[in-house]
């Protein structure tokens, strides 16, 4: 292909998705000029499959986004529909929020905001190529012959690189939506010696929401005090979501269309989410259930389309009629878009470094579902961390990375670097062994300083975080020093949780840490209701009722974190190492941890051949 040579930037991203937006926005905002490559300008920001932002570990996900400087909580926000916190009954450290947003809205705020950010330049083009010279990226090449000289590249190509939609016994090459695919890149990324699997995913049926039954389902409304992402501003819930389960009839159709569903009779090789399956492939595995939850979801205010969340299909499309048909509620429910499953190639994410860029290329990172991962949150995350990488590196400044102690982020980068995956990756609570100190809660308090040191949060919004923080602690100082005086209302109110009348006065923290009684009891009986801020006094209560078990997790870390602190040579050659199991050498050797810490979470070293790596940096690091 003749070739001619275009505008140069500091950083290009490619692909404007969820992990290509906060990368570009990142890159951008600290200065870096930036191009923003994209098949087509009509889905920037595009939600292709729920309309949600948010949900069980995302939700963290997003507010540490937000306390960076990232957009993705902003933009949830902005075009909420619903918000519920999940587990809102559990303890704090699992709490959860998740928002149904407006997909177009969304997608138009996230437009918008790539058009008015300085130093960004928004394009649509295929990028075909990436070049590269002596173990550096030089930029990209275009399908219409351009190249574009960069310093630092971010690839973000979500699920179009490589994208092949199916459904039934049909297949063509596509992006989601029925977009474009990114076919030529593919070859040129395996020209640079990136090693690529093959994923799967997929996406249930949109009906019309004027053909859905809905008084025989179960409505789900919003919480009536709607929590926002980071410090957003207030707003109503505007739309209800439904509940509708299938039935013997549904199973029954599914299984005997089974030879004709393109997971079991071997057309998709890919491998699919274990966390969000098909619902063929649930029937299959949980043959034992009688009923699967459908959550039926608007798709935004001036639309019609409602999105079947827990129907995600690759039968053909006969099929997934009479399954649909066949669900309570939705006997005539008119289909405005087909499920389908895609495709799609990515990266193996242990040839990446904690900072997102390849260790064999220099200057080129990955970022969002090219690493391995599932969900908008799990990319958006991985583009942010990416694009301040990308924009230090232009600046000539140390990295950034976020550790597995202080961030869900730092543990999905760690979780896909360290050990990698061979199914796409979902964070969850449970993924994270320091989960109580992790809250939603505290997020801002966990990273908002970084966010502000790499240029990300500005000195005003640091200046109110550092007034934030204070109050939080004034709470906690005022809960921990103050009694609450003996009067009726206190005996009635310990008599009305299963306490003894008392008689006597209580200091206020102790009575917080009884279970049932809550910060805002122990608030109501002292009339300090309006004393402080409502987070403020949430995160005090949070702090004082698990004080012993923070602590507890605070003493891990530290422990833990002796092990980060023991750094490995980046020239060592395991294999001459003594003692090592063969096993263990290969793997080190190919994954080049950084330290003792991160090298004992690699899948295939054990315990005792971490004991033989500390022995050896004792003696030196020799290997004789």
């Amino acid at each position: 292909m003749q070739t001619y040579e275009s505008t140069s930037f500091d950083v290009i991203v490619i692909g404007a998705g969820h992990a290509g937006l906060e990368a570009a926005f990142a890159s951008a905002r600290m200065g870096c000029e930036t191009a923003l490559f994209t098949l087509t300008l009509d889905l920037v920001g595009n939600m292709p499959c729920n309309p949600s932002i948010g949900g069980t570990g995302k939700g963290h996900l997003v507010f540490e986004i937000d306390a960076l400087g990232g957009e993705m909580g902003r933009a949830a926000n902005a075009v909420m529909l619903q918000s519920r916190m999940l587990n809102a009954s559990k303890g704090p450290a699992v709490r959860s929020l998740r928002m149904q947003a407006d997909r177009v809205k969304y997608r138009d705020y996230m437009k918008r905001v790539a058009e008015t950010t300085p130093g960004l330049t928004l394009k649509q083009a295929e990028v075909v190529g990436i070049t590269a010279a002596d173990g550096r990226v030089t930029g990209v090449l275009t399908s219409f012959g351009a190249h574009f000289p960069a310093k630092c590249v971010v690839i973000a190509t979500g699920t179009s690189l490589g994208g092949r939609i199916i459904v039934g016994e049909e297949s063509y090459s596509s992006g989601p939506d029925n977009t474009l695919p990114a076919l030529r890149l593919c070859d040129s990324l395996r020209e640079l010696g990136i090693k690529l699997v093959r994923f799967k995913t997929g996406t249930p049926p949109r009906v019309h929401a004027d053909s859905i039954d809905y008084s025989v389902l179960e409505r789900q409304d919003g919480d009536e005090d709607p929590t926002m992402f980071g410090r957003g501003e207030k707003r109503g819930n505007s739309k209800p979501c439904y509940v509708a389960y299938t039935n013997a009839e549904t199973h029954r159709i599914i299984r005997e269309n089974l030879h004709r569903s393109p997971l079991f009779s071997g057309v998709i090789h890919g491998t699919g989410p274990r966390y969000c399956p098909s619902i063929e492939d649930k029937v299959v595995r949980f043959a034992d259930k009688e009923r699967h939850q459908i959550f039926v979801e608007p798709m935004g205010l001036d639309t019609k389309e409602v999105y079947l969340q827990g129907l995600s299909s690759s039968l053909p499309e006969e099929v997934q009629l009479k399954l649909v048909h066949s669900i309570k509620g939705l006997e005539n429910a008119r289909f405005m878009r087909t499920a389908y499953a895609i495709e799609y190639d990515c990266c193996d994410p242990t040839q990446l470094e904690p900072t997102l860029e390849f260790r064999a290329l220099r200057g080129l990172f990955g970022a969002g579902q090219f690493n391995g991962s599932s969900g908008y949150e799990e990319a958006a995350a991985q583009g942010l961390v990416a694009g301040i990488n990308a924009a230090l590196k232009v600046k000539g400044k140390e990295p950034f990375t976020l550790t597995r102690a202080e961030s869900y982020i730092g543990t999905l980068i760690d979780d896909l670097v360290t050990k990698g995956t061979n199914e796409p990756y979902r964070i969850m609570t449970s993924r994270s062994e320091y989960r109580l100190l992790l809250r939603q809660d505290n997020a801002r308090a966990r990273l908002l300083p970084k966010g502000h040191a790499v240029g990300l949060v500005s000195d005003e919004e640091y200046e109110r975080f550092l007034k934030e923080e204070e109050e939080v602690r004034a709470a906690i100082r005022a809960l921990e020093s103050e009694s609450v005086r003996a009067s009726e209302k206190l005996d009635d109110l310990l008599e009305s949780r299963g306490y003894e009348r008392s008689g006597t006065g209580f200091p206020k923290a102790e009575l917080i840490r009884r279970p049932g009684i809550s910060v805002w009891d122990v608030a109501a009986l002292a009339g300090d209701e309006e004393r402080f801020p409502r987070e403020a006094f949430a995160r005090a209560e949070t702090e004082i009722k698990y004080e012993g078990y923070i602590k507890r997790q605070l003493a891990e870390v530290e422990r833990f974190g002796k092990l980060e602190e023991k750094l490995l040579p980046a020239d060592a050659d395991y294999s001459k190492i003594r003692g090592l199991r063969i096993e263990a050498a290969q793997k080190l050797n190919a994954q080049k941890p950084k330290s003792i810490g991160q090298a004992s979470r690699i899948s295939g070293v054990s315990p005792s051949d971490v004991s033989v790596l500390l022995i050896w940096l004792s003696q030196g690091g020799k290997t004789e």
